[in-house]
C-alpha cells in the first residue's frame, strides 16, 4: 500500500491550509471552510452560521440539499449512473422533452458546463454556417466584458484580456462590440459572421441588463447577415430574471441557447438548446462528450426544471427581486458615500460601489462574510447578491441588516 494514505484519505483532518499546499492556486478562497448547507444557511468547519446570498454563483437556486432533489438523486443512484453516449437513457429523453416544451428549442445537447455549452454553441454555428454559406462565413462576434467560460475558445470570445493574458496565441476570426451599443454592432455584423454570442443580462461584467433594442437589433443584423443569434443564459437562466430564460423577459429569440449553473442546484450539467434547422448540421460524430447527457445530472435537472417552470415559483421570484431592489434603494440612499444605485434583474442583482470606493467591492464582501453574509463580486467595482430563488422576506430582511452593518463596519476601517 503507499504509504502515504496509510492515514485514511476520506477522514484525515484538512483545513483552509491544505488548499495551499495541495491544489494548483487557480483560486484565492475565503479563509473559513463551509462543512454543512440547508436552503440558504452555510455552516463552516468552527460551527459558525452563514446566510448564503451567493448560492454558489448563482448555481443552488433551489437552495442546499434540497429534498426534492436530494430524493430524485438518491433513487438514480440506485438505479443507473452512466452508460456513455454510445446508450441514451430515460431521465436525458425526460430533460430533453421538457426543455423543448418550454422553450422556443426543437433539440438539445447536454454536456458538463457553461463553458461547454458555450463551446458547443460556438462550434455548431460555424458548422452550420460552413455547410450553408461555406468556409468565409466564420467570424465571431461578441461583446467586450463579457463571460461565456475558461476553455481557451471560450475565453477568447469573452473579450475580457485579464483572463486571455499568457494563453496567446488565440483563437482566430473572433472581434467584439462595445455592449448595448447599437452602432457598435452594425459596424461589426456583416456577412462573414458566422454567430453573434451574446449574456442577455452580463453577470462577470458587472451585472448589466441587455437593452431591449439592443437585443432586438443583434436579432435583427443576424437576419439580415444569415448570422446566428446565441444567447448565453448561463447564469440568468433557469428562473434567475423571473422568467425560466431571460428571453423570454425580453422578447428577443436567439437560435442557440446555453444553459448550465441553476440548472443542476450544484450537480455539473450543461445545456445547448436550438432549433431543428440549426441542430441538423451536428451529425453522428462531429461533436460529443462522455459524461454529458449522464442519467444523474438529467435526473437532478429534471426536477429542477419542475419546480422552478411553474407561474406561481417564478412570481414569487419577481416578489423577492422587488423586496432586495428596495432594500438596496434605501441602502444606497442612506450610505451614498459608499455605494450606488442597484442594478439587475431578477434575483440576479449588482450594486456598484461608489467612485470613491471603486475597487473595494472584494473588501467589502470581505467584511459582510465575517458578519456572515456571503455575497459575491462582479469585477473589483460591484457586489453581486445572487440569492437562492427560494430566499424568503426573512432572509431579505436579515441580509438588509448584515449589509447595514458590514457598511459600518466597512466605512470604520
Amino acid at each position: 500500500m503507499n504509504a502515504k494514505l496509510e492515514s485514511g484519505v476520506t477522514t484525515r483532518p484538512v483545513t483552509r491550509q491544505t488548499f495551499d499546499e495541495v491544489l494548483v492556486p487557480t483560486y484565492a478562497p475565503a479563509a473559513m471552510v463551509p462543512v454543512r448547507a440547508s436552503g440558504l444557511d452555510v455552516w463552516d468547519q468552527e460551527g459558525k452560521h452563514y446566510l448564503d446570498f451567493t448560492s454558489g454563483i448563482a448555481v443552488s437556486s433551489l437552495g442546499h440539499c434540497n429534498p426534492v432533489l436530494v430524493d430524485a438523486m438518491t433513487r438514480q443512484i440506485n438505479t443507473l449512473w452512466h452508460l456513455g453516449n454510445g446508450y441514451t437513457n430515460e431521465p436525458v429523453l425526460r430533460l430533453g422533452a421538457a426543455l423543448t416544451e418550454a422553450t422556443f428549442a426543437d433539440r438539445a445537447f447536454f454536456c458538463n458546463s457553461g463553458a461547454e455549452a458555450n463551446e458547443a454553441a460556438l462550434k455548431l454555428a460555424r458548422k452550420y454556417a460552413h455547410d450553408k454559406f461555406g468556409p468565409h462565413k466564420s467570424r465571431i462576434v461578441s461583446c467586450y466584458s463579457s463571460f461565456h467560460g475558461r476553455t481557451l475558445f471560450t475565453v477568447s470570445v469573452g473579450g475580457q484580456s485579464k483572463y486571455t493574458e499568457g494563453f496567446e496565441p488565440l483563437p482566430p476570426e473572433i472581434n467584439h462590440i462595445n455592449y448595448n451599443d447599437i452602432e457598435s454592432a452594425r459596424a461589426a455584423i456583416t456577412d462573414d459572421v458566422a454567430a453573434v454570442i451574446v449574456e442577455p443580462i452580463q453577470g462577470e461584467g458587472g451585472v448589466i441588463p441587455g437593452d431591449v433594442e439592443f437585443l432586438k437589433t443583434l436579432r435583427e443584423l443576424c437576419d439580415k447577415t444569415g448570422a446566428l443569434l446565441v444567447f448565453d443564459e448561463v447564469q440568468s437562466g433557469v428562473g434567475r430574471t423571473g422568467a425560466l430564460y431571460d428571453y423570454m423577459n425580453v422578447g428577443v429569440t436567439p437560435d442557440i441557447l446555453t444553459s448550465a449553473k441553476a440548472l443542476g442546484n450544484g450537480y455539473p450539467i450543461g445545456a445547448m438548446l436550438t432549433t431543428n434547422e440549426v441542430g441538423k448540421h451536428f451529425t453522428v460524430g462531429t461533436h460529443g462528450t462522455t459524461y454529458g447527457g449522464n442519467p444523474l445530472a438529467t435526473t437532478v435537472a429534471l426536477n429542477v426544471i419542475e419546480q422552478i417552470n411553474q407561474p406561481a415559483f417564478l412570481a414569487r421570484v419577481r416578489e423577492a427581486s422587488a423586496k432586495v431592489f428596495a432594500n438596496l434603494e434605501k441602502l444606497v440612499a442612506d450610505y451614498p458615500q459608499l455605494f450606488a444605485k442597484p442594478r439587475g434583474k431578477g434575483l440576479l442583482i449588482g450594486l456598484p460601489m461608489a467612485d470613491g470606493y471603486k475597487g473595494k467591492s472584494k473588501d467589502y464582501t470581505k467584511v459582510a462574510e465575517k458578519l456572515g453574509l456571503m455575497l459575491l463580486i462582479a469585477g473589483p467595482d460591484v457586489v453581486r447578491l445572487a440569492p437562492a430563488l427560494i430566499v424568503s422576506d426573512e432572509q431579505i430582511a436579515e441580509a438588509d441588516r448584515l449589509m447595514r452593518q458590514a457598511a459600518d463596519a466597512f466605512l470604520a476601517g
